[in-house]
């Protein structure tokens, strides 16, 4: 197999059992337009995975939580993507949304479903798939800290 032609790093970000996801934006050109993401984004040319994901989460919330870990790393003809996992330590009223539409935490049953009402937009949207399938073999994994039920 060829290297990937980009590589990317994403944040699972948790708290109390939930998990941090931004609405991407509406704009064609932008991978997974419109649907429900992880934070994070490419690297830059000389940072390393973890280097480039606390870098796109100030430049996305403004905020990088105290511990980031590598979960796992997926890759395809395309794109190679590095999943980093951390607890959300404070209320997502801290954050500062600069890139995106909304952000919002998913119940387990709401990443189960696919799919989250976005306040700012009054719509239902779509979680994107590559997202909801790396969230569940995350809560799969048994990493997490139990939080309240969903």
């Amino acid at each position: 197999m060829s290297e990937p032609l980009v590589k990317v790093t994403l944040a699972i970000l948790y708290r109390e059992g939930q998990f941090l996801m931004q609405l991407r934006d509406d704009v064609p050109h932008i991978v997974h337009p419109g649907v429900w993401g992880f934070f994070g984004g490419h690297i830059e040319p000389g940072e390393d995975t973890a280097m480039g994901l606390r870098r796109e989460l100030m430049e996305e919330i403004a905020y990088v939580p105290p511990q980031l870990t590598l979960f796992r790393e997926a890759a395809d003809s395309k794109i190679h993507r590095y999943y980093y996992y951390g607890e959300l330590t404070v209320p997502t009223t801290e954050l500062v949304l600069n890139e995106g539409q909304d952000l919002a935490l998913f119940s387990v049953d709401e990443i189960v479903a696919g799919q989250k009402y976005s306040e700012k937009l009054a719509q239902v949207r779509s979680l994107g798939k590559p997202h909801q399938q790396a969230l569940l073999t995350f809560l799969d994994s048994g990493l997490m800290p139990a939080g309240p039920a969903s």
